[in-house]
Formats: structure tokens, sequence, C-alpha cells
């Protein structure tokens, strides 16, 4: 095998096509540094790569080309400032979810002792942010996925967060009532052309029937009987759908129905407050 530099690994990777911070990334996880290291790469830029290195870039540059995320290839991935073992088994973690992660906090004063559930755990991405920022927070994290919820509880043991863990349809089997319950549900529509670029990911964690909503209607349906009186419904959802799940929790009685935008300016979120009485 001829002996290249780094720097022209790096070149070779982009003109397979594949975006500069993903060869990055790439480079950094085959070398055994971490992922925040790219001054590294720079600064080594003229060393010789080995050819065992290579070898298991070559490999890796493969993968990535075929569309499998990051976080599968490299097995983890950083979200709120948490490192996150991801696989297969669960959705790679967004940087859009961190907006409603945002919002939760908001609605979390520091120091409070609040009940929270988040639904449609996967990582434990979400269940895992929340309590790393607010330890005094109960909080509960439920997916219908034994294989996600061990990838999560894992997750937990490994930073040492107290989420409880729960394996339930939704709230199907979810005893109590909480003051917060926040979910990144599946959104996209069965039919959605996106889902071809996706196939790396567990299906039954992106779709939602005919026009992506199912399963938050489900959620927007259960949630009356499980917020504690003025308690508050996150969801997180598709770009184009802030409008419909206005929508549905204005018809479920939900108060101060509101949309908070991504990064991006995409309507990300919507959410709404139980009434201070369910009477009323």
């Amino acid at each position: 095998m001829t002996p290249i530099t780094l720097a022209q690994s790096l070149q070779q990777a982009q003109m397979l096509g594949l975006a500069r911070i993903d060869a990055q990334l790439l480079h950094l996880h085959a070398l055994g540094r971490e992922p925040h290291d790219r001054a590294w790469l720079l600064a080594h830029d003229r060393d010789a790569l080995p050819a065992e290195v290579q070898t298991q870039l070559e490999a890796l540059l493969q993968r990535r080309l075929a569309g499998e995320p990051i976080a599968y290839i490299t097995g983890f991935k950083e979200f709120f400032g948490l490192r996150l073992q991801v696989d297969a088994r669960v959705l790679d973690p967004r940087p859009d979810t961190e907006t409603l992660v945002e919002w939760a906090l908001d609605l979390l004063p520091e120091g409070c002792t609040q009940r929270v559930l988040d639904l449609g755990t996967g990582s434990g991405a979400v269940a895992l942010a929340l309590q790393h920022q607010r330890p005094s927070c109960s909080v509960t994290a439920v997916d219908a996925s034994a294989d996600a919820l061990t990838v999560a509880s894992a997750n937990a043991q490994r930073l040492n967060l107290p989420v409880r863990f729960v394996q339930s349809d939704w709230m199907a089997a979810v005893p109590g009532t909480f003051e917060l319950i926040v979910s990144n549900p599946p959104y996209v529509a069965d039919s959605d052309p996106h889902l071809a670029a996706l196939t790396h990911e567990p299906l039954q964690a992106l779709t939602s029937g005919a026009d992506g909503l199912d399963d938050i209607r489900h959620i927007v349906a259960q949630a009356p009987s499980h917020l504690a009186p003025g308690g508050w419904l996150l969801l997180e959802h598709g770009w184009d759908q802030a409008q419909a799940v206005q929508a549905l929790l204005a018809s479920a009685g939900f108060e101060s129905v509101q949309s908070r935008r991504d990064l991006a300016g995409a309507e990300r979120c919507t959410g709404g407050r139980l009434a201070q009485s369910k009477n009323t």
C-alpha cells in the first residue's frame, strides 16, 4: 500500500463525496482521537498514515458512502454535552432535538423536583440530558423497544444518571402523573421520499402513518390522564407539522399552545399546558 499523508487521505475522502466534517470524524476515529480534536488533524496533516489505518479508513469510508450514519460507524454521538453510545437499534440523535431539551429546561427551574416523562427515549438522549441538567428532578424514560431500552439504560449507567426506564407502548404501562411530558416520536409520513436515505435506522422509530402524525395523535390523547394540573406536553415534529400539532393540542384542551424554532428557523417543537384544574 502506497504511503500517504493525513492531508492526502482527507482530500481523497472528500473527492469520493464525503462532507469535510464526516471525513475528519472518520479519520479521528481511525486514529483513536477524540471527535472534538480536529485541530490535531491540522497540526499533523503531513504525518504518514500507517498501512493498517489506511485499510481501516477504506472500510469506514465505504460504510459512510453507503449512507450509514457517522454515529453508527463510530459507536457514539455527542448530544447536549453528553457522549452517548448508539447503534442501529436506536435513532441517531439529531441536533434539532436539542430544541426540545432547551424548551424543557426552560420549564424546569434549577433545583426543582418535578416529575418528567420522556416518551420514545431511543438512546436516552433527551431523558439523560434533562437528568444531567436538572439532577433533582425525577426522570422516567419510556420506549416500546426492548433493544432501545438496553442502549438507553447502558448510557445511563455509564453516565451515572438515575433515569428510570419503562418498556411501554407510549403511556399504556406508565404509572403516576408528571409535571412535564416530552417526546420526540416518529413523525415521518409512510410515503416520504426521504426514507430512502434512512435505511440504516430503525423504521419503526421514524414513520407514523399516512401523514406522519399517528403517534402524536396517540400521545396527545393519552397525555391529559398522565399530566398533573398545569403540566406541559412538548412534542418534536417535522418542519411542516407545527400547525397540525397545534390544532391537535388545542382540540384536546391544552392551553398556551405554541411552537419553537430550531437553529435552522423551522418550527420544530410544539407544546401546550394542561389546565390548572382538570375540571375546568
